[in-house]
């Protein structure tokens, strides 16, 4: 970068500016640095701005709050507002045709859910059984790609329920829908819990 001047004289006068070239990457590094530190080092955070007079009590129009609870949820509130965040699994695509995870697919939709449901579900019973049809539990007893206490349990949906990964699917459906409303349900209770 130049500069030049011309006074009254008629001389002129120029200066030549430098920059450091590594000033801008060196800058980039510490700025990105910063925010991973803050976002590995302090996971669990609180804070909350008052706009209102400083030594009054704040009133609920002016307050703004985030809390995050662990890794579970987070509640956002604002001018008597709130949303609060639930955890959500990560999306997964349609399966392989013939897998227990097509059939839970189908049978997820039929219900009237959508796919964030169903890979709720996914992560649920790969967390639980890794759809193994005959996953078993030695120390609980629980059985088949839902883990149901005990396994006999599943025979309300079919009298092949050791063996058939759709009856233990139907089964497992009818159970999260009876206790935890949807799939998501069933996985942030799982997420907060370690199991459903």
């Amino acid at each position: 970068m130049s500069l030049s001047r011309t006074t009254g004289a008629g001389a002129g006068v120029s200066a030549r500016i430098r920059r450091n070239p590594h000033s801008l990457p060196a800058y980039s590094f510490v700025v990105s640095l910063a925010i991973v530190l803050v976002t590995v080092i302090a996971p669990d955070y609180s804070a909350s701005a008052d706009a209102g007079i400083p030594g009054d009590a704040p009133s609920p129009a002016s307050t703004q709050l985030f809390s995050h609870e662990g890794d579970y949820s987070a509640l956002l509130a604002r001018d008597g507002y709130s949303v609060t965040m639930r955890p959500t699994a990560p999306a997964v695509g349609k399966p392989d045709p013939g897998t227990a995870q097509a059939i839970a697919y189908d049978l997820v939709l039929a219900r009237g859910w959508d796919e964030s449901q169903y890979s709720c579900l996914v992560a649920l019973w790969n967390r639980e059984s890794h759809w193994n049809v005959y996953a078993h539990n030695p120390s609980s007893g629980a059985y088949g790609i839902p883990q149901a206490l005990p396994g006999n349990k599943m025979a309300t949906a079919g009298a092949d329920w050791a063996t058939n990964p759709r009856t233990q699917i139907i089964w497992g459906l009818g159970y999260i829908a009876a206790r935890y409303g949807t799939p998501c349900g069933a996985w942030e209770h799982s997420e907060q819990h370690h199991w459903y």
